[in-house]
C-alpha cells in the first residue's frame, strides 16, 4: 500500500489562456465547456496583461495564446508583445481563420515564436463537414502566411471516427505544407466530444489501421516532421497522468477569469475556481482549495492507493472520472482495475458493434447560455 505524503508544490512551467471562447467553426469534438463565457464576461486586455506579468513573476516560461479562437481577440498583437517582454515563449493555437499575411507580420513583430494550426481533415470537404464551416482554404491561407515569416509552424488534427481512415493524407498533407510538427490528438471524450461520442469514437480495426499508417509514415519522414500519436484513452489498460499531476506543471485561466488546474476541469462540479479578478496567481496557485484538491495522494481512493502503478498514472484524468462517473474523486475508468470500468468496456463494445449508429445526429459547438446535462 501507498504511504501517503504531501507533494511538495514547485511553480507552473505554462499557462494556457484562453482569451476567448468565440469561434467561427463548430467543431462536435470541441473541448470547451457547453456553457461557455459570452463576450461580456471577458477579461479586458488590461486585465490580461496583470494575469501575464503574475504569471512571469509565478515562474511561468511559455504562455499559449487559445480559445475559441485567439485571432479575434482584436488586442493579441498587444498581449504577445506584454509575454515576449516577460520572456516568456509564446504559442498561438488557432483555427488559422483570420491569419493573414500582415496579419502574421505583425504577430512576428510582436514575438510570437510558434503558431499551431488545426485542421479537421487532410482535404476539404471532409475538413469543412466536420468544422460546420468552409473554412479549409481559410487555414490553408493561414499556413502560408504563417510560413512566409519563417516562424515555427506546428498542425493539430484531432482524429476520430470520421476521419482516422484518412490518416495517411492527413500526414502527407502536413508534410508537404511544411510544417515541422504535426500533433494527432485523439480524441478525448469531455464535454462536446462526449456528446458526439457515438459518433466520434473510433472501432479497434480503425485504430489498428492508423497505427500501422503511422509507424509506416513516421519511418517514411524521419526528421523531416516531428509526428505526435496518442491512442485514445478508452482502449488503453490504464489511464493517462492527469495533465502531467492536477495542479503540478501548468494552470489554465478561462475567458472570464476562473484559473483552472486543466482546461476542462470548470466542467467539475462541486469545485469553486477563484477568479484573477479576486485573487493573484500566486495565491490560486499555491493557496486555494480548487488547487489543492487533487494534489498529492492523500485524496486517493483505495483502488489506487493499494496499486503499484499509481505513481505513474496517479489515479487518472480528474475531469474523465467526473465525466463517466459523476465523482471526481474516482479511479479514472479507463483503468482496467477501476470499478466503473465496465462504463468505457460498455462504450468500447458499443463503439466495435456492427450496429453501430452511424447516422446518429452530430451536435455541432455552438455558443450557448443553457447548461446541456451530459
Amino acid at each position: 500500500m501507498l504511504e501517503s505524503k504531501k507533494r511538495k508544490v514547485q511553480p507552473p512551467f505554462s499557462l494556457l489562456a484562453e482569451l476567448t471562447h468565440r469561434c467561427p467553426l463548430h467543431c462536435p469534438y470541441c473541448s470547451n465547456p457547453i456553457e461557455m463565457t459570452l463576450k461580456e464576461m471577458e477579461l479586458p486586455t488590461k486585465e490580461w496583461k496583470r494575469v501575464l506579468s503574475e504569471a512571469a513573476d509565478l515562474g511561468v516560461v511559455e504562455v499559449h495564446f487559445s480559445g475559441g479562437e485567439p485571432l479575434l481577440w482584436k488586442d493579441l498583437d498587444e498581449l504577445v508583445e506584454h509575454a515576449n517582454s516577460l520572456e516568456m515563449y509564446t504559442n498561438l493555437i488557432t483555427s488559422g481563420i483570420g491569419l493573414y499575411g500582415k496579419k502574421a507580420k505583425r504577430l512576428q513583430d510582436a514575438g510570437l515564436a510558434n503558431v499551431q494550426i488545426s485542421f479537421q481533415a487532410g482535404e476539404e470537404e471532409l475538413s469543412d463537414r466536420i468544422g460546420g464551416f468552409k473554412a479549409f482554404e481559410k487555414k490553408r491561407s493561414a499556413v502560408e502566411a504563417v510560413n512566409s515569416t519563417g516562424m515555427h509552424l506546428a498542425l493539430n488534427v484531432v482524429l476520430h471516427r470520421l476521419n482516422i481512415d484518412t490518416l495517411d493524407e492527413i500526414i502527407t498533407f502536413a508534410h508537404e505544407l511544411g510544417a515541422e510538427r504535426l500533433e494527432l490528438a485523439n480524441t478525448q471524450f469531455y464535454n462536446w466530444a462526449l456528446l458526439n461520442r457515438e459518433r466520434l469514437m473510433p472501432s479497434r480495426e480503425q485504430i489498428a489501421r492508423a497505427s500501422k499508417t503511422y509507424e509506416t509514415a513516421k519511418a517514411r519522414i524521419g526528421k523531416e516532421m516531428e509526428i505526435i500519436w496518442v491512442i485514445p484513452d478508452y482502449y488503453e489498460s490504464t489511464p493517462k497522468p492527469c495533465m502531467g499531476g492536477w495542479g503540478a506543471i501548468a494552470l489554465t485561466v478561462a475567458p472570464n477569469g476562473d484559473v483552472l488546474p486543466c482546461p476542462t476541469a470548470g466542467m467539475i462540479e462541486g469545485i469553486s475556481y477563484e477568479n484573477v479578478r479576486d485573487r493573484s496567481l500566486h495565491q490560486i496557485w499555491y493557496e486555494s482549495d480548487s488547487f489543492n484538491r487533487f494534489r498529492g495522494d492523500e485524496w486517493l481512493p483505495e483502488t489506487c492507493r493499494s496499486c503499484d502503478l499509481v505513481n505513474q498514472d496517479g489515479g487518472g484524468c480528474r475531469c474523465q472520472a467526473f465525466a463517466l462517473t459523476g465523482d471526481a474523486e474516482a479511479t479514472d475508468p479507463v483503468c482496467s482495475l477501476a470499478p466503473d470500468h465496465h462504463i468505457v468496456e460498455k462504450a468500447v463494445q458499443e463503439a466495435n458493434s456492427k450496429h453501430v449508429k452511424e447516422r446518429a445526429p452530430i451536435i455541432y459547438r455552438k455558443m450557448t447560455s443553457s447548461k446541456i446535462r451530459l
